[in-house]
């Protein structure tokens, strides 16, 4: 459900952008967007974990950035940030806490030795590294239009491909099954977001 509602931010981020072609009134429906998102949560009562503020503050904070001084660049950079952040968070949690984030989300789906999650852990941190990586080259090289265009369609479409890459993976090893890679991916990431509310990739 949550990546439900990141996702239709993100459209109506978009949507409004193509219809006004005023950027500024496209981030400020995003932040009203996120604002709403915030207020469900504490209505019910439910805890803002440190994953999910990694999605929620990003785009508060530039976002207001963006509308405060009129320079839409803040708000462009939020994907990079919000993945460069994630990136440290799990190899961070990894490396000095021994913690991984990973099994924490879907250990209750996915049976694996440490191994295998230590490297599920590294290959989702360098696909952040990278999609944080390419929203810089699409902002610097590319329109307005282009890069509003990729935060909806490039940036969806990577996380759907580092989610087939994995599953990919764990079939190969033989700890996913192909039945359960065909029921998988998303169905297990949105439960695991709805136990821990949790981070992905490219909220709003």
């Amino acid at each position: 459900m949550q990546q439900l509602i990141d996702f239709a931010a993100v459209i109506a981020f978009v949507a409004i952008y193509f219809i006004t072609k005023d950027i500024f009134l496209a981030t400020g429906v995003l932040l009203a967007l996120v604002c709403v998102q915030v207020a469900a949560l504490k209505l019910m009562k439910r805890t803002i974990s440190r994953e999910l503020q990694i999605i929620f503050w990003p785009p508060l904070i530039l976002g207001g950035l963006t509308l405060l001084l009129r320079d839409e660049t803040f708000i462009q950079w939020k994907p990079t940030i919000v993945s460069w952040a994630i990136t440290l968070v799990l190899v961070g949690a990894h490396m000095i806490a021994r913690t991984h984030l990973l099994k924490k989300m879907l250990g209750h789906a996915l049976t694996l030795p440490d191994a295998v999650w230590t490297r599920l852990t590294y290959g989702w941190a360098v696909g952040f590294l990278l999609s944080g990586g390419i929203n810089i080259w699409v902002v610097e090289t590319f329109s307005l239009d282009a890069w509003v265009t990729f935060k909806l369609l490039g940036l969806t479409g990577l996380n759907f491909l580092y989610i087939l890459i994995m599953v990919a993976y764990l079939v190969k090893i033989g700890a996913l099954t192909e039945k359960d890679a065909a029921a998988d991916p998303s169905s297990q990431q949105d439960e695991a977001q709805t136990k821990t509310n949790p981070s992905e990739q490219h909220a709003p």
